[in-house]
């Protein structure tokens, strides 16, 4: 059994290797007062930046409360203590580049024959079984 268990050790510190290198993590954040924009430099040598006011927890924050932005983890998060504020880095991403506004509207509307056949079966049963409460 013990085997086992190391063998478990082993893959979960392979997929963890995994994910801080294909993951975006943070190597550096700062708030950039003159252009109002909160830069992140990231691991695999890219930067980007965004206005405050495009997150919601932090958009009618004052410049002396963005300030001091800290890395959350491995990299994996934002943090601004004065706000109590944490953001998650591939959240952010996915948000400000609309993948995840764009992956919501597509949800759902893929087609195929095999999806027809089973909303079809589906239907000949007598549908969705209708939600408890």
């Amino acid at each position: 059994m013990a085997e086992l268990t190391d063998h478990q050790i082993d893959l979960a510190l392979e997929r963890g290797a995994a994910a801080t290198r294909e993951e975006p993590r943070a190597s550096a954040v700062r708030f950039d007062r003159k252009a109002r924009r909160i830069v992140v430099d990231l691991r695999n040598g890219c930067s980007f930046a965004f206005p405050p006011a495009l997150v919601p927890d932090l958009a009618t924050a004052v410049d002396a409360d963005l300030a001091t932005p800290e890395i959350l983890g491995n990299g994996y998060g934002l943090h601004w203590e004065k706000l109590d504020v944490d953001i998650s880095l591939p959240g952010l991403m996915a948000e400000l580049s609309g993948t995840s506004t764009y992956l919501a509207s597509r949800a759902g509307s893929a087609r195929s024959s095999a999806k027809s056949a089973a909303a079809r079966t589906n239907g000949l049963k007598g549908g969705r079984p209708r939600k408890a409460g």
